[in-house]
């Protein structure tokens, strides 16, 4: 049975007081701080970079690659936030919910479940 798409819109979402408990009540939140488009559109463009990056440094036996595909990510997920979305990036505060969540989403868009 598929799992029902939370947050279809990307409408914004508060933060609760004293932050969230777990990465299931984070993720409405993530998709609401991605409700520029081009932001969006940016983490798309870095994870994919990140995904290819990651498999090729596997093949070509060069974690540098790990690296590069790390800073590239951020670095155009960090540019969406301050110049599109005009918001801080959720990874300051759950980095590893965050992380989590970036892949999903993309997931999610990739297969054609949520808009892009």
């Amino acid at each position: 049975m598929p799992s029902k798409l939370v947050n279809h819109n990307y409408s914004r979402r508060t933060e609760p007081e004293g932050g969230f408990k777990t990465r299931e009540e984070f993720y409405p939140f993530y998709l609401g701080e991605h409700c520029n488009i081009i932001n969006r559109r940016l983490h798309i463009l870095a994870t994919t970079i990140s995904v290819i990056c990651f498999i090729l440094s596997i093949i070509k036996s060069n974690p540098k690659l790990i690296l590069a595909g790390l800073f590239q990510g951020y670095g155009f997920a960090w540019i969406g936030h301050f110049v599109f979305e005009k918001n801080k990036p959720a990874t300051f505060r759950y980095p590893v919910w965050s992380f989590l969540s970036d892949f999903q989403m993309w997931q999610e868009i990739v297969s054609g479940k949520r808009p892009f």
